[in-house]
């Protein structure tokens, strides 16, 4: 560590620029490639586990919202999912996804979803009932009520979650990189391990430049939703 120091010291920064932005922006020129892969890689992971869990979680926060005693009970479980940490999770699952990419997947979409559950089972629940006696009173079946009425009113609220989901995987997202699911995280522990400060601070740069685009993408394409 120490002669890292020294390098940094050794390296002449322009006056009142910090002494860490010379050899991380070196990092970057260097091993842009191989940064651009483990984004890649990240993005891939990410999306994956966002679409499972959507999948699963809007499909249990809408089962719950016609079952009211087993809703509470459901969300406290999806709310356990979140307490434990993520390496024991990960270590957890590994008897059944093995290590590697499924594995971070199958992680992330348990912890993804608290926020897709709570939000839809909410977003349905808060819909005025006089809305629903309407529906039914035009002789819509329950089915065309939850598609074109419920879902369509909780749309807000679930999208709410979804973003929160998104970025909270971006980042516990890296983690998953400990048992050789890839990404952005494989930057830091390297870095970790190697006492390299540059390759941490591009790992971490990197995984909140992945959550802020994620997020923009996600603000964007609800708000070409609502215009149609």
């Amino acid at each position: 560590m120490g002669h890292y120091f020294m390098l940094a010291a050794n390296s002449n920064p322009q006056e009142g620029e910090p002494w860490f932005l010379e050899p991380f922006f070196a990092y970057i020129v260097r091993r842009w490639d191989r940064i651009l892969v483990m984004t890649l890689e990240h993005f891939q992971l990410i999306l994956v586990a966002m679409a499972f869990a959507i999948v699963i979680g809007v499909t249990i926060g809408v089962i719950i919202s016609y079952y009211e005693p087993i809703a509470y009970p459901v969300i406290n479980v999806t709310q356990v999912f979140m307490t434990i940490p993520s390496i024991a999770m990960i270590a957890m699952l590994i008897p059944i996804f093995g290590i590697g990419f499924n594995n971070g997947v199958a992680a992330l979409v348990l912890y993804m979803l608290l926020p897709l559950v709570r939000n839809t089972y909410t977003g349905i629940r808060e819909i005025e009932p006089a809305v629903l006696e309407s529906a039914k009173g035009m002789g819509m079946s329950e089915f065309r009520v939850l598609t074109k009425i419920k879902l369509p009113l909780a749309l807000p609220v679930i999208m709410a979650g979804i973003r929160v989901a998104v970025v909270l995987g971006v980042g516990i997202g890296a983690i998953a990189a400990y048992i050789g699911a890839g990404g952005l995280g494989s930057l830091i522990f390297n870095g970790i391990e190697r006492v390299n400060y540059p390759m941490i601070w591009t790992g971490a740069i990197f995984v909140s430049i992945t959550a802020i685009v994620l997020d923009l993408i996600l603000g964007w394409g609800e708000k070409r939703l609502y215009r149609h």
